[in-house]
């Protein structure tokens, strides 16, 4: 038989291996259960990462200008929706900068922030074929403003560049306008005060005051010329209050449209009768009544009108003025059997101070070229569209058409501002 010692020493030796055993054991199931905590903390990161990138996504992709993330080799590494959509939807992950922009100078702006690591904002002026929206551009010159800068917490060796790319072409277009506008109406009210000059120093420094017939006719041409810029100045104010906002404020009412057309066949009544011309009414409701400013309607009417007897000064004239309505919207025409509108102007002729030089002899005193502007911005206020068509010698058709809800809406508004003033005068 065994000793007590060996067996105690076996006893002692399984024990030892049972303990080993368990603790093995212990450290598998340990282990297995922290692989689970570490898998589990990781797919938990992992959801809270694609959470994350997901709602910056959302964010970055309801920015309405471009933004995309630039490492330092120049490659997209990340482009929100305005961006996509800016190169018509084209995949600019892992692409480089160049390869993105179709016109180098975007990317010259780009580059710059990332050789120098300065901020950078610059503007580009494209021509059309330049766009980057490609063969979608319709608006001509179109300008961009290219807004660079590295992240701060970027690592140093490993930049990120953040890029902003904003369409300013609607300002571009109207800071353009402006300038247009001030050097057109500089250029329009020189000729005539230089004239009006050149008269009054014939008048004076030749002495000839005393002759009579010769100074009244000098005076008859003087007048003549402060009209026109007495007219010009009137156009300009009346085109400033509509593009300044105060269109917005439009004293708005039903009033009757025959009741508006007689009021401009008033005024230009010796025009007509001068010229034999005749005036045809086609309006099928004489009691038709629009919503709207008559002030503004009153100057769309007559600009139209005038427009139609000055371009056309023989005699035997018809110019017809219609109104019908339907369901949808009112429908306003003013036609002419006239020499008619050459197909290369009708694109311009609602540009401000643009003439369609037909037949005027040097003697003739010009239009402001501001009439038909005026048309266009009125009616557009009033939330109306003006088309033109025209087939020379036969019919030169201006055709105004104003949705009728749009004019329900006008109405509403103004009956709305209306009570407040109603309650500070009864109060």
């Amino acid at each position: 038989m065994p000793e007590p010692y060996a067996i105690a020493s076996i006893i002692a030796t399984l024990c030892a291996l049972a303990a080993l055993a368990v603790t093995a054991l212990r450290l598998r199931r340990a282990r297995k259960e922290f692989a689970e905590e570490v898998t589990s903390w990781r797919m938990k990161l992992d959801l809270d990462l694609r959470h994350a990138r997901e709602e910056r996504d959302q964010l970055l992709d309801a920015l309405g200008d471009a933004f995309m993330l630039v490492d330092a080799d120049a490659r997209v590494r990340f482009a929100n929706k305005a961006a996509r959509t800016l190169f018509r939807g084209r995949d600019l992950t892992g692409r480089t900068i160049h390869e993105a922009f179709l016109d180098q100078r975007l990317a010259a702006a780009l580059m710059r922030c990332l050789d120098t690591g300065e901020p950078t904002v610059t503007r580009a002026v494209l021509a059309q074929q330049s766009s980057p929206l490609g063969d979608l551009e319709r608006r001509g010159m179109n300008a961009w403003v290219i807004d660079a800068a590295r992240l701060s917490d970027s690592p140093a060796d490993e930049p990120t560049t953040r890029v902003v790319i904003r369409d300013v072409t609607h300002e571009y277009q109207t800071e353009q306008i402006r300038k247009d506008f001030v050097a057109n109406a500089s250029h329009e009210l020189r000729t005539p005060l230089a004239i009006i000059n050149g008269y009054l120093e014939n008048l004076i420094d030749d002495d000839l005051l005393d002759d009579k017939e010769l100074s009244r006719r000098f005076l008859k041409v003087m007048r003549k010329h402060t009209e026109r810029i007495s007219r010009i100045v009137e156009d300009m104010l009346v085109i400033s209050r509509l593009e300044s906002g105060e269109a917005a404020a439009l004293k708005v009412k039903p009033f009757r449209v025959r009741s508006c057309v007689n009021d401009v066949l008033e005024r230009l009544e010796s025009v007509i009768h001068n010229q034999d011309a005749h005036i045809r009414i086609d309006m099928p409701d004489l009691d038709l009544t629009l919503a709207g400013d008559r002030f503004y309607w009153t100057q769309v009417l007559f600009n139209l009108i005038e427009n139609a007897l000055k371009q056309n000064p023989r005699a035997g004239l018809t110019v017809t003025v219609g109104c019908v309505r339907d369901e949808r919207s009112t429908r306003i025409w003013v036609s002419d059997d006239g020499v008619g509108i050459p197909s290369a102007d009708l694109p311009h002729i609602f540009r401000r101070f643009y003439r369609v030089e037909k037949h005027h002899s040097q003697e003739e005193i010009k239009g402001t070229g501001l009439g038909l502007s005026i048309v266009k911005r009125a009616i557009e206020a009033h939330g109306g569209t003006i088309q033109v068509s025209s087939i020379p010698g036969q019919d030169t058709r201006f055709t105004i058409e104003v949705p009728r809800d749009t004019e329900a809406r006008l109405l509403a508004e103004a009956e709305a501002n209306a009570l407040p003033e109603l309650e500070k005068t009864d109060a």
